[in-house]
C-alpha cells in the first residue's frame, strides 16, 4: 500500500516519540513468559481474518475509548501492533498522552508476524 505524505509526516512525528519493538522480540517475550499486553490496532475486518496469539483487539478508532476499561493501570506495558507499524505507533502516541507510560509500537506489524510464522488465531 502506498501511504499519503500527509499520513507518512504524522506517524514520522509519532515515532519520533515512540518506542518500537519487533515481532521477534515480541514473540521470545510471549515464549519465555513475560507479561505484557498485546494489543491488536487494525480494524474489525482485519482482525476477524486472523491476529497474533494472544492479542486483545482494540481499534485504532476506538482505543482512546476504551483502553481506560480494558487496561486501568497505566504502569502495565502495552505492545500496539497494527498492518505495518505506522497506525500503532499513532495509538502509542496517543496513549502516551492519556497517561500510559509503558507502551511500546511493534513495528512490522501483522505482516512480519505472519512471514515469519508465528502463531495466530482467527
Amino acid at each position: 500500500m502506498e501511504h499519503s505524505k500527509g499520513f507518512l509526516e504524522i506517524v514520522k512525528d509519532a515515532k519520533s516519540r515512540v518506542r518500537e519493538t519487533t515481532p521477534e522480540e515480541v514473540r521470545r517475550r510471549q515464549e519465555t513468559g513475560d507479561r505484557f499486553h498485546l494489543v491488536d490496532v487494525r480494524e474489525d475486518n482485519e482482525w476477524e481474518r486472523g491476529r497474533a496469539l494472544g492479542a486483545l483487539h482494540m481499534g485504532k478508532g476506538v482505543i482512546e475509548r476504551d483502553i481506560e476499561r480494558a487496561i486501568p493501570n497505566r504502569n502495565e506495558e502495552i505492545v500496539l501492533y497494527c498492518g505495518g507499524g505506522y497506525r500503532s505507533a499513532l495509538a502509542a502516541d496517543t496513549l502516551m498522552k492519556m497517561g500510559y507510560r509503558n507502551v511500546i509500537s511493534m513495528d512490522g506489524g501483522w505482516k512480519r508476524w505472519k512471514a515469519l510464522g508465528y502463531p495466530t488465531e482467527q
